[in-house]
This record gives structure tokens, C-alpha cells and sequence, in this order.
């Protein structure tokens, strides 16, 4: 199983929104905070992006910038043009359609925009490393991966066509995967955290054997055979990695799991408990309360009344 799949299928939910705009300078407009994770590139002419915390980030033709905690952020020509308030996510307005420039300016700026919704009760400590902006500057001959996923987005976005509405989503979780490959290999040095895990042999094989098989009564002993180490040598690695004790991840990531398939499907209860390693319904439910402070039922009903923002 490869994590970093499982863990963005896992924590993501609802659908992506993106939008190509076209602005004339002078421009400037504020996006509060929020629990969407946005991104920006800029496709032609020039920017700047304005944390609420932190300092203008001069941004480029080709240049991206991803904020996996929805941290607030201003977008101008310029730092000092005035901000007006914008929409609620930078995603909007909504897929395929285009922003009009301001009456009598040339559009000089030509960016995408969007915004992943991420599960925040249970952010995996993968993305917990990410900084507020993660800014990825275009550089000839650098990440073709990520630039070819951003030429065909911005097609389809370009204007409506056949198929857009399944186009479209599918590249949006392509690029995020891109953005996070290209954010984690630029720390491959890293000496501990997510990047270090996920490059560490060992550890990675691990990982990879309680992703693929979370319901499965994994022992401490059986997941060194897997890194091919001692039990004891296995232990302290992946404790030193990825934070914490194999075990005790493996029992976060069963019930990071289990809440997935409460929210996002009919599965049973019982059928749940047994996908994440539970043989009583009872012991599972347990867990779950101990892990998100109320039963399985009562997550799944509160699941089902909440509303995924519109655009």
C-alpha cells in the first residue's frame, strides 16, 4: 500500500474546487482562514501572496503555493495594494469558470486557484510537518510531473467541455499528490519526521504492511520481519522516525480508518470494527470513544448532518 495515498484518500473528504482567474492590476483580495487546504499558481504575469502571519511571498509565471491548514492570506499585484475581502475559500468561484477583470485593466495575471476539504479531527502527522505555505518556485527543467499535471488543469479549466466535471476533480487530487512528492523530496536530507520515514527502507516497509492490512493482529516481531531488523532495532527506528511506537500508530490508524468508513459509507458498525482488526463490536467501540470522545453511532449521525461548502 502506498501511504501517501492512503493517507490523502483517508483524510480528504467532499470534493475539490479549483477556478482559473483572470486578474487586471491593480488587484487585491484577503481569504480568511478557513478548513479548506488552498493553492495558487500562477499561470501568467506575476503576484503576491500576503500570509496573516509571515512575509510577502513574490510569486512567478509557473510558481505554486499550497497552505494545507487554510491559513488566511491576502493575493495582490503588489504588497502595498489594499486587500478587500474575498470569498470564504480560495477556491472560488467554481470549477471551469473565470473571473472577469477589472473593467478597463489588461489582465495581466492569470492564475489557478483551489482548495483541497481535509478531515481536521484527524490530521495524520504527515501533514502535520507541512508548514502554513508551502512555496514551490517554478525552475526550467524542475518537477516536469507537477507541470504537466498543471498544463492539463489549466486546459480544462480553460472552459467548459464534455467530461469536465470528472476531469476536473481527478487532476486536483493528481496535483496535491504532485505538490506533497515534489514539498517531500525537496527534505529528503531530513534526519527524522514523515520524510525520513517514508525514505527509510525499513520503516517504510513497515508502514506500507499496516496500510495494506490495518485489520490484521500485527505483532511488533512480525512488522521487524517486514523491515528486515531485530524487534528492538525496529522499535527504536520507527519510534525515532515517525514519533511514535509501531503499535500505537497502528491503533491510530485503525480508528483514522474506522472514522472514514463511518462518515463516508453504510458499512455497518460491526463490519467496521472487524476491517480495522476488532473481532468485538464492543472493544471497538471502545477505542473509538477513547480516540474521538463519542461512540461510532453518534460520529456517523454527526457526519451525515454536516454540510460540505459550496462554492
Amino acid at each position: 500500500m502506498d501511504v501517501l495515498s492512503d493517507v490523502i484518500t483517508t483524510m480528504r473528504t467532499g470534493l475539490p474546487h479549483s477556478a482559473r482567474v483572470d486578474r487586471g492590476a491593480p488587484f487585491g483580495r484577503r481569504f480568511p482562514s478557513g478548513d479548506a487546504a488552498g493553492f495558487h499558481v500562477v499561470l501568467q504575469g506575476t503576484a503576491w501572496l500576503i500570509p496573516d502571519n509571515g512575509d510577502p511571498v513574490s510569486l512567478g509565471p509557473g510558481d505554486v503555493v499550497f497552505l494545507p491548514r487554510g491559513a488566511g492570506h491576502g493575493l495582490a499585484d503588489s504588497p502595498s495594494t489594499p486587500l478587500a475581502d474575498g470569498p470564504a475559500s480560495s477556491a472560488q468561484p467554481r470549477s471551469g469558470s473565470q473571473e472577469t477583470p477589472v473593467p478597463g485593466a489588461a489582465p495581466v495575471t492569470v492564475m489557478l486557484c483551489g482548495a483541497y476539504l481535509l478531515d481536521r479531527s484527524r490530521t495524520h502527522p504527515l501533514l502535520r510537518e507541512l508548514p502554513d505555505v508551502v512555496h514551490l518556485p517554478a525552475r526550467a527543467g524542475r518537477r516536469p510531473h507537477l507541470r504537466a499535471a498543471l498544463d492539463l488543469l489549466g486546459g480544462e479549466l480553460e472552459g467548459v467541455r464534455p467530461g469536465c466535471d470528472a476531469m476536473v476533480p481527478a487532476l486536483l487530487d493528481v496535483l496535491l499528490l504532485h505538490i506533497l512528492r515534489a514539498w517531500f523530496e525537496e527534505r529528503e536530507d531530513a534526519p527524522t519526521g514523515w520524510t525520513a520515514a517514508l525514505n527509510d527502507p525499513p520503516v517504510a516497509a513497515a508502514l506500507r504492511a499496516m496500510h495494506g492490512e490495518p485489520q490484521r493482529q500485527w505483532s511488533v516481531q512480525e512488522l521487524a520481519g517486514h523491515a528486515g531488523l531485530s524487534r528492538a532495532a525496529f522499535a527504536r527506528r520507527f519510534t525515532t522516525l515517525v514519533g511514535q511506537p509501531p503499535l500505537a500508530y497502528l491503533t491510530w490508524w485503525r480508528m483514522t480508518v474506522a472514522a472514514r468508513l463511518l462518515r463516508a459509507s453504510d458499512v455497518p458498525a460491526n463490519a467496521v470494527a472487524g476491517k480495522v482488526g476488532y473481532t468485538s463490536e464492543y472493544a471497538f467501540a471502545h477505542a473509538f470513544k477513547r480516540a474521538y470522545g463519542r461512540p461510532p453511532g453518534a460520529y456517523r449521525r454527526e457526519g451525515r448532518h454536516r454540510q460540505a461548502p459550496t462554492s
